[in-house]
């Protein structure tokens, strides 16, 4: 088989992995019923909210094995790394089937599977951007695609796996697929040639997307580059929505909106199958229009799905639907863009590690978003005013880019 066409296959396994590790956005399906039992276990009269610290660890980890698994897979290729973040990440979860205090959940949940998750969801991306240097945008939007569609898929299995064995359980028996299926797909993972071209591509003379063209950078030289930190900026900026409102939008509908359990879940849902929606389109559409007027669109959607949220009151479901799907999407754009967009600027060969850094951007969004949310429900008694604030984030994506595109232009003499 031509490395042309087993670049599909590695693609398959990638995402099948990515499926597995996307399960940590259904962590507000876990949220609730894991607060009632740690409540029945510690005494205490616990929260989903007082759970939000899990979530916040796990997203914000990530970048640390992220990095240091790029420098290993950019040497020695993404086999082991994948394999090692799948045992890693499936052990979290099965242990925190055994935890009896929200601590506890935090480190096996938390920082277990969030370094695991780290490890193994850097490679994928990186592995296949390199195979794929004719269609970046879409690749990258299908690979982190799939890591968003578990969570369309998972909250209905876990509510009804938590139902017929509990909560505790659910943590074990979802994690111990998981490490299987992570774990052999790596082994269908293979690394990509330094010097593979796609049949029949012919690698064009200049990227409109990025300033910096095809230059490889290491991330050293990436640091040094003011884009860099507009880049980072922006993706903090356009990730904070969706990383505030996944983190516990069970709890939104049924609080705020007076949803049922299994409405809230279905919100759930709608969330992520529009997130993953918006990675494969957001994708798609910035190998044609480019990267940076792919993510103002964005920003400038994000905006109107806040705001929509913003106006909810109780009984207004369809009004709570349509925002959380808006948004969803807004935040998916940022997921399938900055894969490419980190290659288009700084080139393919580092990517790994550098991508790898650029998502502390996802990671600042991960710790600030459940965070403020958090505190806007403690000092309010509801989320309202959070969302006002998540507008203003994407009112600030939308500024970045448009500076973004002055440094590039002077960048490139034009």
């Amino acid at each position: 088989m031509s490395m042309t066409k087993r670049r599909w296959l590695v693609l398959l396994f990638a995402c099948l992995t990515n499926l597995c590790l996307g399960s940590v956005y259904a962590w507000s399906v876990f949220a609730s019923p894991m607060a009632e039992h740690l409540s029945r276990v510690t005494g205490e009269a616990l929260t989903a909210a007082d759970l939000a610290i899990v979530y916040t660890v796990a997203n914000s980890v990530g970048p640390i094995t992220m990095i240091s698994g790029g420098f290993v897979n950019d040497k020695f290729g993404p086999r082991a790394v994948i394999f090692t973040g799948g045992l890693m990440f499936g052990a979290g979860m099965i242990l925190s089937g055994f935890v009896g205090s929200v601590a506890m959940l935090t480190v096996t949940y938390g920082l277990l599977g969030g370094l695991g998750l780290g490890l193994a969801y850097g490679c994928t991306i990186s592995c296949c951007v390199k195979f794929f240097p004719d269609k970046r945008g879409l690749i990258g939007g299908l690979t982190t695609a799939a890591y968003g569609f578990s969570s369309v898929i998972l909250p209905p299995v876990v509510n009804a796996l938590v139902d017929a064995v509990g909560v505790t359980s659910s943590f074990i028996v979802v994690g111990a697929v998981f490490l299987v299926v992570i774990c052999v797909s790596a082994m269908f993972i293979i690394r990509c040639p330094a010097d593979f071209v796609p049949d029949g591509w012919v690698e064009p003379k200049t990227e409109k997307q990025g300033s910096a063209g095809p230059v490889d950078k290491n991330w050293l030289q990436m640091l040094q580059s003011p884009v860099f930190y507009l880049m980072i900026l922006t993706l903090m900026s356009g990730a904070f929505s969706g990383m505030m409102i996944i983190s516990q939008a069970s709890a939104v509908g049924q609080e705020m909106i007076g949803l049922s359990v299994g409405a809230a879940g279905i919100a759930v849902s709608v969330l992520a199958l529009f997130n993953s929606l918006g990675r494969v389109a957001a994708g798609s559409l910035s190998d044609k229009i480019g990267r940076v007027n792919t993510l103002t669109l964005a920003c400038v959607l994000s905006v109107l799905g806040n705001l929509v949220l913003y106006f909810c009151r109780e009984g207004s479901a369809v009004l709570f639907y349509v925002g959380v799907s808006v948004v969803g999407v807004c935040f998916g754009a940022f997921m399938g863009v900055f894969p490419g967009f980190t290659a288009d600027e700084f080139g393919p060969k580092n990517n790994s590690v550098n991508y790898g850094i650029m998502f502390i951007g996802f990671a600042m969004a991960g710790y600030f978003g459940p965070t403020i949310m958090k505190s806007v429900y403690y000092g309010d008694g509801g989320y309202t005013n959070a969302f006002l604030i998540a507008a203003g984030l994407s009112v600030a994506g939308i500024l970045l880019t448009l500076v973004y595109r002055a440094v590039a232009k002077k960048k490139s003499g034009t």
